[in-house]
């Protein structure tokens, strides 16, 4: 029987076979112990009318292997095409993206030599949840899903990477100033988390003061944990500022099943032109080494690919005039890293892998006590482009509906108060959120949301969506409007 690990590997679009051929001879002459299974992914199989991008045979493959070493791939232009790394985080619960940033000054050119930090991005909520709904001719919506489980798992994986790896500081990052019910779940989970790891550092910073300071003293982070759509932006950020997005790999892991990549995209301009640099795929394939158990070859791997940086051969992307000794192409730069196999960077600080990295994060949620859920009321959103959009016609209109005391409290336009007693500068769209509660606070019944839409309809007026206004153990649940 083989003792060799068996993999998942996709060759992708564009640069992607070409970087693929390039680790993989690298693997395989560090004596990697693996088995390639290779499946078709990408743009192939979305033009054969499979809309995720990746045939069942894959998803089987997966299954079984547990481990995905992807190559970049394309999607075609046009509608009905889903995002395949979306597809497979969601399917098998890939809820932690992993992005080590690190400098490598001055074999790669950055203003930010002592950079070395690691972002980790929650995988699977947030605006990539991917609800989208048109619900006016002007008005279009994306939901933002932020769930408590889904926060707390990638705020305990960021202490205890933190933990496993020796760093130091976990920074959390969100826009709670703003959206203090969502985001504001995120951060609130961070400081209760943060207590169970008292020998970590932390602190908080808005994620676009954060932003700035990534690409401006990028060097005083060392772990970030934040939520999905500012992950993916600050990822690109630092791996810029270090030196190039070309050279970082990434690891994208959930309970069973990890998926391992290049940070890149497929390139197609310079497909088949061998100059694409290979670097971010073998990243992703030396994280992969240390996630299955061969921290020895992952080290190997690494210490020869600084070695390489060091000794000036560089591929097209990062050669530097009086620096770089040798540009080369993907397969020769591919080639010099076998020939260096065995050797250590000579300025660069060698790679380490501890065998005891391989373990499992230790992600446990805590138990919880399900909430006392009440209904106080609810928001009618109506589709309205009548008498000069006026909020005051909508709203006498509105106040006639008068379901056992539920009534009309305020109308909003984008977030805005509108009626009664708006400013008449607002501007207003065709789509009105329209607040129904009552007048003592007392619990709404169903029965009364039922008659309430009754009465909007015998009024002429177009419902198009409606969201429950509740209160969890008396806390109220929903954000109050600017203006109420």
């Amino acid at each position: 029987m083989s003792s060799k690990r068996k993999i998942t590997v996709a060759y992708g679009d564009g640069i992607g076979p070409e970087i693929m051929k390039a680790t993989i001879n690298i693997l395989d002459a560090a004596g990697a112990q693996l088995e390639y299974n290779v499946v078709e992914i990408g743009e192939q199989v979305y033009l054969k009318g499979i809309s995720s991008g990746m045939e069942p045979s894959t998803f089987e493959s997966l299954r079984e292997t547990k481990v995905f070493l992807k190559s970049p791939i394309t999607t075609p232009q046009g509608g009905g095409f889903k995002s395949l790394n979306v597809t497979t985080r969601k399917s098998f619960g890939l809820y932690a993206n992993v992005r080590p940033c690190k400098a490598f000054s001055p074999f790669v050119k950055t203003h930010f030599p002592k950079t070395d930090l690691v972002i980790i991005r929650e995988n699977e909520e947030d605006l990539y949840a991917g609800i989208e709904h048109r619900q006016t001719d002007e008005v279009y919506q994306c939901l933002k899903i932020i769930s408590q489980p889904g926060s707390e798992k990638i705020i305990r994986y960021a202490f205890e990477y933190a933990k496993k790896y020796g760093r130091k500081k976990v920074t959390c990052m969100t826009k709670d100033n703003i959206m203090k019910l969502a985001d504001g779940l995120f951060h609130k989970t961070f400081d209760e988390i943060a207590k169970e790891y008292p020998n970590i550092q932390t602190d908080h910073k808005i994620i676009d003061i954060g932003t700035a300071l990534i690409a401006d003293r990028p060097e005083v982070f060392d772990v970030i944990v934040t939520l999905n759509l500012y992950g993916d932006i600050i990822s690109d950020v630092a791996a810029q500022v270090t030196g190039s997005v070309g050279l970082g790999g990434s690891a994208n892991v959930g309970e069973e099943v990890a998926m391992f990549e290049a940070i890149h995209g497929s390139a197609p301009d310079i497909a088949g032109m061998d100059i694409a640099n290979p670097s971010g795929l073998l990243n992703g394939a030396i994280m992969m080494l240390v996630h299955i158990g061969q921290p020895e070859i992952a080290e190997k791997i690494s210490n020869a690919w600084m070695k390489t940086l060091e000794d000036g051969i560089h591929t097209g992307d990062i050669y530097q005039e009086g620096l770089s000794s040798k540009k080369v192409g993907t397969q020769e730069f591919a080639q010099a890293v076998i020939e260096r196999l065995g050797q250590l960077p000579a300025t660069m600080i060698p790679a380490s892998f501890d065998k005891d990295e391989v373990t499992p994060m230790d992600v446990k949620l805590r138990p919880r006590t399900k909430a006392k859920k009440e209904l106080t009321g609810i928001d009618v959103f109506i589709d309205w482009d009548q008498d000069g959009r006026d909020p005051n016609v909508i709203g006498e209109r509105l106040r006639q509906a008068n379901a056992k005391g539920l009534q009309l409290h305020l109308i909003t336009n984008r977030g805005v108060k509108v009626f009664p007693e708006g400013m008449r500068e607002t501007f207003c769209t065709d789509h009105w959120r329209c607040r129904f509660k009552t007048d003592d606070g007392s619990t709404v019944t169903h029965s009364q949301v039922l008659d309430l839409l009754q009465q909007i309809e015998g009024l002429g007026f177009d419902f198009i969506k409606t969201e429950h206004l509740y209160t969890f153990d008396g806390v109220r649940g929903y954000s109050l409007a600017q203006g109420e």
